[in-house]
């Protein structure tokens, strides 16, 4: 079997379970609770996704890209809860501030590199922390902002979790279809000539700093999409969301996942937001657990868990479906 046949088929296969998880979910658990880890996955995937443009395919490490997903959250319960907006124009107005701020920051972001470039993205996203914990008369401070229910989306009310979940996975869909046709557009190829090589890419006539400038902008509005999922499944934004742990927790999905992948970014999700919650049972100090596990995956799979998956995956292919 070609490579092509073997990855449409996982796709079409990882459709279909992700299609059957509540179904699957209340039969085996009996409950909705891997349906809700997975909607948590879903948008924290997205906000992966999202860097992983940065830093898989320009080689630029953010600990301040969480802050565009806390920007979108904070702008939808703004709007709806100060400025009495609908759902649909709040949503708009979230993607658009979520953009803004990423044009605006990336304006003095990339003017670094390396190790700066991960200071100055730092410093940026605890001033938007700053920002959440001191306007308060527009967010709150600590009490945060409570939305009262999720939207309707014709007869189906997201207050029904698995509605919820539907709606979530087909946005989700929808980002990652984009985001892969970014990576393998001309655009994205040229992302990566840049990491590779910036100074013979500005030889072949490639603006690097407007290439770098779009792709920062592309990556905040997207994960100023997952804010929308997030505010509206959990109802409630606090400056505690951009707090440095979230930031960390996204870098680390990609790094966990494998930079420069496709798929790897929501693999490191899930893996972290299930390992967050289960350990988390167990101990406050999971994330002794969790950085000693990334520590093996970095030593044994320095590429992410998805060059291990990929490792399994063919071997499975050749053995079952090999012509030999």
């Amino acid at each position: 079997m070609s490579k092509r046949w073997s990855n449409t088929l996982f796709v079409f296969g990882a459709f279909i379970f992700f299609l059957a998880v509540p179904w699957l979910a209340l039969g085996i658990v009996g409950s909705t609770y891997i349906t809700q880890l997975l909607v948590q996955a879903m948008f924290f995937g997205i906000v992966a996704l999202s860097l992983n443009l940065l830093l898989g395919y320009l080689g630029l490490p953010s600990l301040g890209h969480a802050a565009y997903m806390g920007i979108g959250a904070y702008t939808v319960a703004i709007c709806i809860t100060k400025f009495h907006m609908g759902i649909v124009p709040a949503c708009l107005m979230a993607m658009l501030v979520a953009a803004s701020a990423a044009a605006l920051f990336g304006l003095v972001a990339l003017r670094a590199k390396e190790v700066y470039f991960l200071m100055i993205t730092l410093a940026l996203g605890m001033l938007v922390w700053g920002l959440a914990y001191r306007w308060v008369s527009m967010t709150s401070g600590d009490n945060g902002i409570s939305l009262v229910s999720r939207p309707q989306i014709g007869p189906f009310p997201l207050d029904n979790i698995n509605n919820y979940y539907y709606f979530a996975f087909a946005v989700f869909c929808l980002c990652f279809y984009i985001l892969y046709r970014i990576k393998i557009s001309p655009f994205g190829h040229s992302l990566v000539g840049i990491k590779e090589s910036e100074s013979r890419m500005r030889t072949l006539g490639y603006n690097c700093w407007v290439h770098k400038y779009i792709c920062f902008i592309i990556a905040g509005f997207f994960s100023g999409v997952a804010g929308i999922l997030f505010i509206f499944y959990n109802l409630f934004i606090s400056p505690s969301t951009l707090e440095l742990i979230t930031n960390l927790e996204a870098l680390l999905m990609v790094s966990l996942g494998g930079p420069g992948t496709v798929a790897g970014p929501f693999i490191g999700a899930i893996f972290i937001v299930f390992l967050k919650d289960f350990v988390s049972i167990y101990t406050e100090r999971w994330l002794i657990i969790l950085g000693s596990m990334y520590i093996l995956i970095m030593l044994y799979a320095p590429n992410g868990l998805m060059e291990a998956f990929k490792i399994v995956r063919n071997f499975f292919f050749r053995k079952f479906f090999s012509k030999e």
